[in-house]
């Protein structure tokens, strides 16, 4: 790692509900190095961190995602087994995980805060809503949780004091249990997960270890996250028919005398946005 700034990040804990946390443990690479991928098939050397920038947005916005494969990053996580559960099916990274056949399974369980007890959504299946739920209520809700965890392990400790295998040991301790991985994971593949993981309905608890990923991100790696945001996870698809009502409301006259750079674009990428948004005024047309 070149990156003097990455001193302050690795190895660092980051605390995640009440028992979790994110560790990154190591980097491969930086935003110089998806430059320095990228520029291999123009035969060209390092340029300025201006060049830098307007090459990794250029990435980014037009989906080669092969330059971003180049960083790679390690994380040590701890987290709830029902969040490693959802965690896990983001298949495109190296996991090894803690063994509860070779290890005896600590007293940690996750217990959630009381303001995230909530009632089932009504319109999402799998998802909480936002209704607050009786006090009253939400305490024996907290209770139930917490004494079935207390009981499930002192029944697993008993277990094990009898001399049965740990294996058999766990397998009634609740998926609230905390487990512990090393996860590996290269930078395009993260930001899919991340793309995910950060919307507003994913469940509460692995969002909370996305946006602590993210907040690693921006400070290791600025210029993906930036281009990552502005061309990714802060955009919207639209389809066929949703593009023919944005016409019919779009004032095609004022489009043009905007003056992208007042937006923030820079000079290629509000040429490009013109040729796009030109193509979809005749594509609807026809």
């Amino acid at each position: 790692m070149e990156n003097n700034a990455f001193a302050d990040i690795v190895g660092k804990e980051y605390k995640c509900l009440d028992k979790g946390f994110v560790r990154l443990v190591d980097v491969m690479g930086d935003d110089n190095s998806i430059v320095q991928a990228a520029r291999v098939s123009y035969g060209k050397g390092t340029k300025s961190l201006r060049e830098d920038r307007s090459l990794i947005r250029y990435l980014m916005r037009h989906s080669h995602t092969s330059p971003f494969e180049m960083v790679e990053l390690k994380f040590h996580v701890k987290l709830p087994i029902f969040v490693a559960r959802q965690w896990i099916r983001h298949r495109t990274a190296n996991v090894n995980e803690y063994s509860g056949r070779y290890s005896e399974m600590r007293d940690e369980f996750y217990l959630p805060e009381p303001m995230q007890i909530r009632s089932q959504s009504s319109d999402n299946k799998q998802g909480r809503s936002q209704d607050e739920l009786p006090k009253n209520v939400v305490d024996e809700i907290l209770q139930k949780m917490e004494d079935l965890q207390k009981n499930s392990y002192s029944d697993y400790l008993f277990f094990l004091e009898n001399d049965l295998a740990r294996e058999l040991a766990r397998i009634n301790l609740p998926l609230s249990t905390y487990t512990e991985w090393y996860w590996k994971i290269d930078l395009h593949n993260l930001f899919h997960f991340l793309k995910l993981r950060l919307d507003e309905h994913a469940q509460y608890e692995i969002r909370v270890y996305a946006e602590t990923i993210a907040d690693i991100l921006k400070q290791i790696l600025p210029l993906s996250y930036e281009a990552f945001e502005d061309y990714e996870l802060d955009t919207a698809n639209f389809n066929k028919n949703e593009l023919k009502v944005l016409r019919e409301i779009i004032d095609v006259e004022k489009f043009n005398s905007i003056d992208l750079s007042e937006y923030g674009f820079s000079k290629s990428e509000g040429k490009e946005f013109k040729e796009k948004f030109e193509k979809f005024i005749i594509r609807n047309k026809e």
